[in-house]
């Protein structure tokens, strides 16, 4: 058995002052917004600025419920979130099985493609986006907002797929084969639990994506009853003249949370994941 030394105490020493930094740069800002969103706006205007709230104040979190339509906007993230990441989990699962254990001709040629479209900036498709949903007029409806995010992700997300998959042995899918399971079976029954970690990675990856993003829910909302948390709090914390800020840390912290929920409950796999998937 391989017994990995450990390192020297100054080296231990020094690793973890390079993680604190490395801590104190990430967590940082993060903290910060946190408190802000308890400050009253003429605190947060202050030069310079405070890190602890002097006068805590809850009036930008009750803004944000009782002045704005909070429940429609959370509503409408909540479908656009789910309706992407679940399409994304049903069809990017499936093609990255397809790629990485089935044989067909231009498998390769196909996978290449696949890729060559994360090289593709979103805002060169996002135009051409815009008119295809327009021509089947469904500008200012839920799947006009969910498709276009959905296309946007789909390359990332059969890439994981593909990549996790590829490493499943073979055995288990022949085994099944030669015991007369089709291919839909074998997916729904050997590669999907096999593939929770992938999955879970895909999910936090996916969601997160499809909760924070602004400028297709922008475009393809024409009113507010279709507009998403993002959209809301940027027109109404953004006047002509000046920006709530205060509305701004309090809205930041509404919308981030349900994205750090979902990466607690699936953070385990989520680490299996990544690891596994040549993202080492």
């Amino acid at each position: 058995m391989t017994v990995t030394p450990r390192p020297a105490p100054t080296a231990r020493g020094l690793l973890y002052v390079v993680l604190s930094i490395g801590l104190v740069g990430f967590a940082g800002p993060f903290v910060w917004m946190v408190l802000s969103a308890f400050k009253p706006e003429g605190e947060l205007r202050r030069v310079p600025t405070t890190w602890l709230p002097e006068n805590v104040t809850l009036d930008n979190f009750r803004t944000i419920f009782t002045g704005l339509d909070f429940p429609t906007y959370f509503t409408n993230s909540v479908i656009v979130a789910a309706a992407v990441t679940l399409g994304n989990l049903a069809l990017c699962s499936m093609l990255g099985y397809a790629l990485a254990k089935i044989e067909f001709p231009g498998r390769r040629v196909l996978f290449l493609l696949v890729i060559g479209t994360l090289m593709i900036p979103s805002m060169v498709t996002f135009v051409p986006q815009f008119v295809l949903v327009a021509q089947f007029g469904l500008v200012n409806t839920y799947p006009g907002l969910v498709l276009p995010i959905l296309a946007l992700a789909g390359p990332l997300g059969v890439f994981l797929m593909r990549q996790y998959i590829s490493e499943l042995p073979d055995e288990l899918i022949d085994s099944a084969r030669i015991d007369g399971a089709g291919e839909l079976q074998i997916f729904l029954r050997i590669i999907v639990p096999l593939a929770k970690p992938a999955l879970a990675t895909l999910t936090i990856v996916t969601f997160l994506g499809a909760w924070n993003n602004f400028l297709i829910p922008l475009v393809m909302a024409q009113t507010e009853d279709k507009y998403t948390l993002p959209v809301a709090l940027a027109l109404y914390s953004v006047g002509q003249n000046s920006t709530k800020f205060g509305l701004l840390m309090a809205g930041a912290v509404v919308v981030v949370l349900p994205v750090l929920l979902i990466f607690v409950v699936l953070q385990r796999y989520f680490v299996q994941g990544i690891a596994m998937t040549g993202f080492k």
